[in-house]
């Protein structure tokens, strides 16, 4: 049991690489099966639906990942240095695929129109994101719709960055997003602090 769950999780992840780099459509089950060297027959054993719900598990699994890196990154250092961190780590993922690689469930949100499922996991994605980060704003004495107004452009600003940055194929523009919402939660905690 334990091995089908390991291809299956291999599918998943290979899956949601695949898409962050090719996107969806340009992604065959064929693909994900190489990548994660998996059996042939292996695919629909463990997706059934086929591509439409390989695409919305992988994006629910990418998305619950970059969750719990954005909540530990909370917890340990503060929004400020997690918003550098996550764009950092865009950052370096653009430059070691050569421009390819970019959020792991955009792709679903983008052409998710023949798996709706996917679409509705990446959203629910952004809004958990959303939410953790509005929370540690609010723990740290950040008015309630300040936060989620902040949460809110922080994921646009860093999702509309990393869009622009493969296709510019430069860092320019996550870099300034990077300064520019650094020193903008910077200045809200700090403000928030002295109350």
């Amino acid at each position: 049991m334990a091995n089908r769950s390991g291809a299956r999780d291999d599918m998943l992840r290979s899956a949601a690489d695949l898409f962050r780099r090719r996107g969806v459509d340009a992604t065959s089950l064929a693909d994900v099966i190489d990548h994660a060297g998996a059996p042939r027959g292996s695919i629909y054993h463990h997706f059934p639906r086929g591509k439409p719900q390989l695409v919305e598990e992988a994006t629910r699994t990418a998305g619950a990942a970059m969750g719990a890196m954005i909540s530990a990154g909370l917890t340990a250092a503060g929004p400020a240095a997690t918003v550098r961190a996550i764009i950092e780590g865009f950052r370096s993922e653009l430059l070691a695929t050569g421009f390819a690689a970019g959020c792991p469930v955009a792709p679903a949100a983008l052409e998710g129109l023949n798996a709706p499922g996917a679409v509705t996991a990446a959203g629910e994605s952004f809004s958990s994101w959303e939410d953790t980060i509005a929370a540690s704003l609010w723990q740290r004495r950040v008015a309630r719709e300040r936060s989620r107004a902040l949460a809110t452009f922080a994921i646009a600003a860093v999702e509309g960055a990393l869009i622009m940055s493969k296709a510019q194929r430069a860092t320019t523009a996550l870099d300034r997003t990077e300064g520019e919402l650094s020193a903008l939660l910077e200045a809200v905690l700090g403000a928030s602090a002295s109350r």
